[in-house]
């Protein structure tokens, strides 16, 4: 009789991400050029600017959980701490990313069970992969256009079709072979502003959001590490 696995519960941990600014009653006051009042437009700098924060949480670091003190701030885990399966590209400052190197990672995933559908890169590797095309016994036809195109949005490999996808705000040394589904974005309090207590002659906004990252199965994934 064959024993079943029991499932393991995952956790992981809210981070609180903060952005404050602040605003002269001057500058709302007077007409300005291309945009509305001041504070619209400095809200969505900050609302922008915050979101990149909270990318760069989930992807531009890696970074395990922090459960959060008196002196700590709490941390959520990034994804690299929540993907289980990975390929080391080597521990030299030269180990660009190679096809080689992404054909072992999809076998290694399709040997795991995994069927990821997106290759996360950064925008520096975009390069490299558009010289997929060029390598030995394969060929461009030019003769009935007059058009270049340098860019692999598809990769077909013998383990599966991946989605070329650039994040300029991940990790420079990792790609990513992942499934879009089985990740969440938790959002214990989405992102709101709240008008701190009046400055002299201006006002100063705050705009704070809590959130997680959730994975729905460590194993799904895979990720190249050891990139220069």
């Amino acid at each position: 009789m064959a024993t079943l696995t029991a499932a393991t519960s995952r956790t992981n941990n809210t981070q609180i991400l903060s952005k404050a600014f602040q605003v002269s009653a001057t500058a709302d006051a007077i007409a300005t050029y291309g945009r509305a009042k001041e504070t619209a437009y400095q809200l969505g700098k900050a609302l922008k600017e915050i979101k990149r924060d909270l990318e760069r949480a989930y992807v531009g670091v890696d970074n395990a959980a922090v459960t959060g003190s008196e002196s700590a701030a709490r941390e959520m885990a990034s994804a690299t701490q929540q993907i289980s399966n990975s390929t080391d590209a080597g521990s030299n400052s030269t180990d660009a990313l190679t096809e080689a190197k992404l054909l072992v990672a999809g076998q290694a995933a399709f040997n795991a069970g995994s069927d990821p559908s997106v290759f996360m890169i950064k925008p520096a590797d975009a390069q490299i992969v558009a010289g997929f095309a060029a390598s030995s016994g394969r060929n461009r036809e030019f003769a009935q256009t007059k058009q270049l195109v340098n860019v692999i949005d598809l990769y077909v490999s013998p383990y599966g079709e991946y989605k070329v996808v650039l994040n300029r705000h991940q990790l420079s040394t990792h790609a990513f072979l992942i499934e879009p589904s089985m990740w969440r974005s938790a959002v214990l309090r989405p992102f709101s502003r709240t008008l701190l207590a009046k400055n002299g002659d201006s006002d100063k906004h705050y705009v704070v959001g809590e959130y997680s990252l959730k994975h729905m199965n460590f194993g799904a994934d895979h990720m190249i590490t050891g990139l220069s």
